[in-house]
């Protein structure tokens, strides 16, 4: 007659058999793991003497000792070193240090948008925010310059349907930008723009020197095309549009994520795209 219950409870090592068996999970960098305790959730950056440093989205590191507590994807695990165990696949961070979903797919896109004053300011967003903006659905546009920001709001008038956040270069006190913005914000399309900014020149200024491998942007005197100067204080070729945009290919390729960007940027483009996203 078939056992309907399996073997006899009460025999050596039932207990061992019908405990949870828990996965082991390689603590690898850029791992996504969730603190079981507290919902601390963030990306491995390093290992050492039994402890394992996370990041989260925003930049914020904290230590937790390696072994249980640890969640992927909701279910319990065990994070051992690095060298112990391979692991398994995990949710993936983006350029721009968010968690990607898995097998996510681009959505339909909005009729929100964001504007941006040149084609360097869009590669560089698409870059570092492009998946995040795939996945809700923003299309970013370039205006060819804040000059022209009225008459394209005009054209194509804003509502709380249509949304457009900006972001605008050399945003400060007393700059051409700055009067332009505030005229918008004054006028009848006002209530469903966002005009924010970061302070330098150019958006090449964004990307820290670190990542392209300078001590720093050089100062380049009014008057001179500010890219022009750049490349010629930096030593290399500007004899023409070809040279710059090579310049700007080695900027932008020096780019591998958020942590290659100007903080007054990263918090201003996160800024717009919570803005055109609002339910």
């Amino acid at each position: 007659m078939d056992d309907r219950y399996g073997t006899d409870v009460l025999a050596a090592g039932w207990r061992e058999r019908s405990a949870k068996q828990v996965p082991r999970v390689a603590a690898s960098v850029d791992l996504v793991v969730e603190v079981a305790d507290d919902g601390f959730c963030g990306a491995v950056v390093g290992v050492a003497a039994g402890l394992v440093e996370l990041e989260d989205r925003r930049g914020r590191r904290r230590l937790f000792p390696l072994g249980p507590g640890f969640l992927i994807d909701g279910r319990d695990v065990i994070l051992d070193p690095p060298e112990k165990r391979a692991a398994p696949a995990a949710p993936r961070r983006t350029a721009s240090g968010s968690f990607a979903a898995p097998d996510a797919r681009a959505r339909v896109a909005r009729a929100s948008r964001i504007l941006v004053e040149g084609r360097h300011d869009a590669e560089l967003v698409e870059k570092v925010w492009g998946d995040d903006l795939r996945a809700e659905g923003v299309v970013v546009e370039y205006l060819q310059g804040i000059d022209l920001l009225a008459e394209t709001l005009d054209a194509e008038p804003p509502s709380r349907e249509r949304r457009y956040g900006v972001l605008v270069d050399h945003l400060v006190a007393g700059s051409k930008e700055s009067r332009i913005s505030d005229a918008v914000a004054r006028g009848p399309h006002g209530a469903h723009v966002r005009i924010v900014g970061h302070p330098w020149v150019d958006v090449w200024q964004c990307v820290t020197p670190r990542a392209v491998g300078i001590p720093r942007w050089p100062d380049v005197p009014r008057g001179i095309d500010y890219k022009t100067g750049v490349c010629r204080a930096l030593g290399w070729p500007a004899r023409d549009q070809a040279d710059l945009a090579r310049a700007w290919q080695r900027i932008l390729a020096s780019v591998k994520s958020y942590r290659d960007l100007e903080p007054a940027l990263l918090g201003r483009v996160e800024e717009l795209i919570d803005f055109v996203t609002e339910p």
